[in-house]
């Protein structure tokens, strides 16, 4: 299963660059204002079944509070990459030690309404990682079976308004947890590169 995966993703060397696969539509709500760079960590939890780790975000942020995400956030200057935001970025929200993480490649990047171009670092995270949601940011680390996410009936499509606009969505519900927004679109894209949408 985690072949298939990696087979579908873009290589380390190669990480991808430019406006996200979704630029078109994010130009219709934002127009041409520039994007700051982010990094996400799309991390499966080895093991017989492999398992995405995702975080609830506290209720007490100001920008996407209470919302599944995946560990990450805006690139610093001191970062060298998009890998690099990822790992610090996962260090400070969910105590992932670098060490237990194994890079192994890139989903395409993606614009989210909040004005951010996200590169998507997908990466294995060790059986014996311990994670600890950092408290003044998340509220919950989980875990959700791949086999989950590749069975074509857990995913549910819908259409929401925004700004005038009728915008096609995707999501999922996985215990309790409801994986949306610019989190299930990303799934989304991985689904596309595997051929499982």
């Amino acid at each position: 299963m985690i072949g298939e995966l990696v087979s579908a993703l873009r290589p380390l060397s190669a990480p991808p660059t430019g406006p996200g696969w979704n630029h078109a539509d994010m130009s219709r709500l934002l127009g041409s204002s520039q994007r700051l760079p982010a990094a996400v960590l799309v991390g499966f939890r080895e093991g017989v079944q492999p398992r995405l780790v995702l975080t609830v975000r506290t209720d007490n942020l100001q920008a996407h509070a209470g919302q599944v995400a995946f560990p990450g956030g805006r690139s610093d200057p001191g970062d060298g990459d998009a890998l690099a935001t990822a790992l610090r970025e996962s260090e400070e929200e969910i105590g992932l030690d670098r060490a237990l993480v194994t890079p192994l490649g890139y989903l395409d990047r993606f614009e989210t309404i909040s004005g951010f171009c996200v590169t998507p670092v997908v990466a294995k995270i060790a059986a014996e990682a311990q994670l600890y949601p950092a408290p003044d940011e998340v509220a919950e680390v989980f875990e959700v079976p791949l086999a989950f996410l590749l069975e074509p009936a857990n995913l549910r499509r819908y259409t929401m308004e925004f700004r005038g606009h009728q915008r096609p969505m995707v999501e999922f519900i996985h215990g309790g947890h409801r994986i949306w927004g610019a989190t299930a679109a990303m799934l989304y894209n991985l689904l596309q590169r595997m051929g499982r949408t």
